[in-house]
C-alpha cells in the first residue's frame, strides 16, 4: 500500500519546480556550478538585450512592433521615476529601468512550460532588494549628510510622540529589504505552485480533468497579470526609496 501511494494516486509535488539543479548532471551545486537558475537568468538578460538594444537599433519614424514595445516600456518607467522621485531622480533612471525589465522579463519567462522562475527564489529577490537598500541609504547620506536622519524624525507630530515614531520609522526602514524581496518571491512561488497543483489533479482524474483544466486557465490568466503587477510594484517601491534618499524631509 505504501508503494502504491508513492507511485500512483495524487502524488503531486508542486514545490519541485523551484528546485535548483545543475545543468550538466550531478546533485551537488557550488558557487560556480551552472544551474537552471543560471540558465534562465542568462536568458532573461538576452531577451532584455534583444528587446531594448537589438530590436530598436534601426529607429524608424513609424516604429515597428518591437520598437513600439521598447518605447512604451522606456516611457512608462521614465514617467514613473519622474513622478515619484522628481527630475533629480532621472539621473538613476537607467538602473531603475534595468531593475524593472529584469523582474518583468524573468516573471514572464517563468510562465513558459518547462521554464524556471528565477524571481521565485528569495536569494535572487533578496540580492536585488539589498543592493537597492544599501544604494539608496549610501546615496541618502552622500546627498544630505546627517540630515538624512531627518527621515526618521517626524517633526509634524507632537513632541512627546516623536521618539516613539522615530523608533517605528527606523524599524520600518530596516524591514524594507525583507518586505521588498518576500513580496515578489512569495507571489511568484504561490501562483506557480497553485498551477502545478491543478495540473497534478488534471493528470490523474481522466475525464474528470475538465474542472482542473479550466481552473488552470483561470489561474494562468490571473498569473499573467500578477507577473506584470509585481514588476511594477517592485519598481515603484524602488522609486519611493530613491525619493526618500533624495528628499528625506518631504
Amino acid at each position: 500500500m505504501a508503494a502504491e501511494s508513492e507511485t500512483g494516486g495524487f502524488n503531486i509535488h508542486p514545490m519541485d519546480q523551484f528546485l535548483v539543479r545543475p545543468l550538466f548532471g550531478g546533485t551537488e551545486t557550488g558557487i560556480f556550478t551552472p544551474t537552471n537558475v543560471t540558465l534562465w537568468m542568462g536568458l532573461t538578460v538576452l531577451v532584455i538585450i534583444g528587446l531594448m538594444v537589438l530590436a530598436p537599433r534601426r529607429r524608424r519614424l513609424v516604429p515597428g512592433r518591437m520598437q513600439s514595445i521598447a518605447e512604451v516600456l522606456y516611457s512608462f518607467v521614465h514617467k514613473m521615476v519622474e513622478d515619484i522621485a522628481g527630475r533629480e531622480g532621472l539621473r538613476y533612471f537607467p538602473y531603475i529601468l534595468t531593475v524593472f525589465l529584469f523582474v518583468l522579463v524573468a516573471n514572464v519567462l517563468g510562465l513558459l512550460p518547462m521554464s524556471f522562475t528565477t524571481t521565485s527564489h528569495i536569494a535572487v529577490t533578496a540580492t536585488m532588494a539589498l543592493v537597492i537598500f544599501f544604494t539608496v541609504t549610501i546615496l541618502g547620506f552622500v546627498k544630505n549628510g546627517m540630515q538624512f536622519l531627518g527621515l526618521f524624525w517626524i517633526s509634524s507630530a507632537p513632541l512627546a510622540l516623536r521618539p516613539v515614531l522615530a523608533i517605528i520609522e527606523v524599524i520600518s526602514y530596516f524591514v524594507r529589504p525583507v518586505s521588498h524581496s518576500i513580496r515578489l518571491a512569495g507571489n511568484m512561488m504561490a501562483g506557480h505552485a497553485v498551477i502545478k497543483v491543478f495540473a497534478g489533479f488534471a493528470g490523474v482524474l481522466g475525464i474528470g480533468s475538465v474542472a482542473p483544466v479550466v481552473a488552470i486557465m483561470a489561474v494562468y490568466g490571473l498569473e499573467s497579470l500578477v507577473v506584470c503587477i509585481q514588476a511594477y510594484v517592485f519598481t515603484i517601491l524602488t522609486c519611493v526609496y530613491l525619493k526618500d534618499a533624495l528628499h528625506p524631509h518631504h
